[in-house]
């Protein structure tokens, strides 16, 4: 990335095919085949003019590619022999001297670039910022192209650019940076029962305010044919609507109604950077190839169908969270992944097409707000009312694993339902262990089968992870096959060893995955065990001479408890670019979700998969990721005049942490109660998140606040907001001022002593809260797990006498020192009887 307020950086190149060499390198290059052959043809056809003709010639002067003149010291009789050899030699000497010149030069490598422009310094001499952009670009390359324009989420244009030509174009007035364009990835129908949207049609309004709703969901795109896209019963298009629905690979207008109201696709900046799209792979359209679009799509907005299942798995009605609202779908992601380029220029239209809701099931890692194209386009869409939702990150459970930080986003973990799909290992000796399986078709031998473990059935020291080509057939054949689960995917494993002659698979989680249990539709009979019982069962598989056992299938069980758990997989915290934001901020059903599916693959998506379903069954944050997209969407047409923070704030401090009987949320990875860290503010309760009582609401001046506490520069709120800011040098910005509805305090480290009082931090917060309910009397209450950190709120009564009155409150935090990477928790809740408002607190000493 280059930018002005920076030394650009010195050019390193590491890969030799994008090498360039100036012309005296160029010099010393070693001569090319052909003109070294040239070289010793001209020698030997000089040699055999010397012999036949009786004439002496000098080559010690011969050089290539450029030849010495000949000393010739021959009779006028015999010259005309001679003039006709030395024609061929001047002809070989040319076609040398031409390879030699002609011989290629590695060209720059071009990748793509975004370039963000200060709009407000367009020179006078241009009439329209276009055509500005378009000048800023020729002037660094005569055959660049802009490949998209940004005018909604950034100010700005991509372009295919050298390394060296992004330097020049960042140096250039009004150029505020320029940034290579980043890779995302993909993070990968009980749930309205579950969530209690089934309490009654008049709890939530899912009718004409609801269908004024729109959800943008930036994905793989859509299958239009599923029946989660029936419009039967729908209205007319809202009148706001702008957007389009594009033609392309199998998909045309017909493909869109009155449900699905939109769809586009965004492939400029794949397929400069991998080539054209493979359409005998994949729709160069929106239609969905692979599956994970649509399953958003319609766990956020899905249609009512009866009768849904996954080979008779989880049978029931499926419907989305907002059964009501419209759907628009935008295909940012193909088979090489998301590229952000594409992201920028997607959420640039939703913003134009006027989508209330994006949800955005992907994500690139950690960086700075104003270099992350995804923070840049939702900072535009929250200033417009849009609310972004986005998945947290399927890197769990390490610390510091998250996506998708920007506290103008809504960063969404994983949970599980109350629903399993039991699978037993029945081992030789009697003894059976609970897995779990979306396994469907021919059972296993009514008798025990022979069982080994992958590790003793190979030659590879990663043999014990299944992977390609690791098994040995004689091994495996008529056997089932213990795998550790990790690396490759899950369903692959099962797929290798069925290639290899296996009957059967355990898949054993390891320490990475703990006690987690993902359900998946294997192609011959597996089940999937924790690590408890996974270590035992291979304890068993060496210590038997003979080891032997079968798998038993039980269906769909429900009431499974205790229920949510925070998934192994789920993203966690602490926030590692702003601890004082707490991230994720909630969590939401992500693990074995049932919702609507690609017709062109197979529910495990491999190639081998040859079955097809409407409904499929799978995991992630990208499935919980779009239960609070539609939930969003529903408290957006309930209450239409709140902002995205408002909308936010109710869903977070309406979070609930403890089960009915009163336990804390477990963490399924460690089997204890989860964090903070883990679960944010708790699991969504759309219910109560209907009517919060208070909200911590939130201004764009309060978002620009928060970027000059951070420390940010002009340019780099300009490419944020799109902007001229400065930030008030007079004004002291504090994080601890920002409005969120949640506490991350850090501490600075030490050694604590008894009664070392010296040693003692001091950190003060404030806080806002809008009253959005009936007037009231709300007092505080606070809830540590340790008493290492002294907790005041000031005051702890708020009292609010009509709709949208603001109170604010500090709290002061007061520790003593302790060593480094400790992590404690509390909760601060506000109640009036009625409603409880609450907020997680975590502290760090670093």
């Amino acid at each position: 990335m280059w930018t002005k307020a920076q030394p650009l950086p010195s050019r390193k190149i590491t890969d030799p095919e994008s090498q360039s060499f100036s012309p005296n390198e160029i010099k010393q290059q070693p001569l090319p085949y052909l003109a070294r052959t040239i070289h010793i043809l001209i020698f030997f056809i000089i040699h055999s003019i010397n012999q036949s003709h009786d004439t002496t010639i000098n080559t010690s002067n011969l050089l290539i590619p450029q030849a010495a003149p000949l000393q010739r010291r021959t009779t006028r009789k015999k010259m005309a022999s001679f003039d006709s050899m030395f024609f061929v030699v001047l002809l070989l000497l040319g076609l040398c001297c031409r390879a030699s010149v002609s011989a290629p030069v590695p060209v720059a490598e071009k990748k793509t670039y975004i370039v963000h422009l200060a709009k407000s310094q367009i020179p006078a001499t241009f009439d329209h910022h276009l055509d500005w952009y378009e000048s800023s670009l020729r002037s660094v390359s005569d055959s660049a192209e802009m490949m998209y324009t940004y005018s909604d989420v950034a100010h700005g244009y991509s372009a295919r650019l050298t390394e060296q030509e992004a330097e020049s174009l960042a140096r250039q007035p009004g150029i505020m940076s320029v940034f290579p364009e980043v890779r995302y990835e993909l993070h990968t129908t009980r749930t309205p029962q579950f969530l209690g949207l089934d309490a009654g049609p008049d709890m939530f309004t899912e009718s004409d305010s609801v269908s004024e709703v729109v959800i943008g969901v930036l994905d793989t795109g859509v299958w239009p044919e599923s029946k989660s896209f029936d419009d039967t019963g729908m209205g007319p298009i809202p009148i706001s609507w702008k957007g389009e629905c594009e033609t392309g690979t199998n998909f045309n207008t017909s493909n869109c109604n009155r449900k699905l109201i939109g769809a586009r696709f965004l492939s400029k900046g794949y397929e400069a950077a991998l080539g054209p799209i493979d359409e005998t792979r994949e729709s160069r359209s929106p239609r969905d190839d692979d599956g994970h679009g649509t399953h958003t799509s319609s766990t956020a907005a899905g249609s009512v169908v009866d009768g849904a299942n996954l080979l008779g798995y989880a049978a029931g009605t499926a419907h989305g969270m907002a059964t009501r609202a419209r759907v628009a779908v935008y295909k940012v992601c193909w088979a090489g992944g998301c590229f952000s380029s594409d992201i920028l220029a997607a959420m640039d239209k939703a913003v134009q097409d006027n989508v209330n809701v994006m949800s955005m099931s992907l994500g690139g890692g950690s960086a700075d707000y104003y270099r992350d194209s995804v923070a840049v386009g939702a900072f535009a869409a929250m200033e417009r009312g849009i609310v972004v939702s986005c998945s947290a990150g399927n890197s769990g459970p390490s610390a510091y694993s998250l996506s998708n930080l920007a506290p103008w986003i809504t960063t969404v973990g994983a949970g599980t339902l109350d629903r399993d799909f039991p699978a037993f290992v029945s081992l030789g000796d009697g003894r059976n262990f609970s897995g779990v399986s979306l396994y469907r078709g021919d059972p296993l031998p009514s008798s025990l089968v022979p069982i080994v473990y992958a590790g003793n059935a190979t030659n590879m020291t990663n043999g014990n992870l299944c992977m390609t080509g690791t098994l040995i057939p004689e091994k495996v054949a008529g056997k089932l096959v213990v795998c550790d689960r990790g690396i490759n995917p899950r369903v692959q494993k099962g797929a290798i060893v069925k290639a290899a002659g296996g009957v059967g698979m355990v898949l054993a989680n390891t320490e990475a995955n703990g006690e987690e249990l993902v359900a998946d539709a294997h192609l011959l009979p597996a089940t999937a065990v924790g690590q408890k019982d996974g270590d035992t069962i291979k304890n068993y598989v060496f210590s038997d001479p003979n080891p032997s056992a079968t798998i038993l299938f039980e269906g769909t069980k429900l009431g499974v408890q205790p229920s949510p758990v925070v998934a192994a997989f789920s993203s966690r915290g602490p926030n590692g670019l702003t601890p004082e934001i707490l991230k994720p901020d909630m969590i939401a059903p992500g693990v074995n979700i049932l919702a609507a599916w690609s017709g062109k693959v197979g529910p495990t998506g491999l190639p081998v998969d040859l079955r097809r379903v409407g409904y499929n069954i799978i995991s992630g944050t990208s499935m919980s990721c779009p239960h609070v997209s539609g939930l969003a969407g529903l408290l957006k047409a309930a209450h239409p005049d709140w902002s995205p923070a408002a909308i936010k704030s109710a869903l977070m401090t309406t979070a609930y942490v403890k089960y009915k009987n009163g336990e804390m949320l477990k963490d399924v990875s460690t089997g204890r109660p989860s964090t903070p860290f883990d679960h944010g503010a708790g699991h969504v309760d759309p219910v109560s998140a209907l009517d919060p009582g208070l909200v911590y609401d939130l201004t764009v001046d309060d978002y620009l606040d928060f970027l000059c506490a951070l420390g940010y520069t002009p340019f780099q709120i300009n490419t944020l907001a799109r902007r001229n800011y400065t930030c008030d040098a007079s004004k002291k910005y504090s994080l601890g001022d920002f409005n969120y509805p949640a506490f991350a305090v850090s501490f600075k480290t030490g050694q604590a002593g008894a009664g070392n009082t010296s040693a003692l931090s001091v950190v003060k917060y404030t806080r806002t809260v809008t009253n959005v309910g009936s007037p009231g009397t709300y007092k505080a209450t606070v809830r540590s797990e340790g008493d290492n950190v002294k907790i005041v709120v000031e005051p702890d009564t708020l009292s609010f006498t009509k709709l949208n009155d603001q109170q604010s409150y500090t709290v002061t935090f007061t520790a003593g020192a302790m060593p480094s990477s400790i992590n404690s928790f509390a909760r601060i809740e506000w109640s009036d009887e009625k409603h409880v408002v609450g907020s997680p607190v975590a502290f760090s000493w670093a």
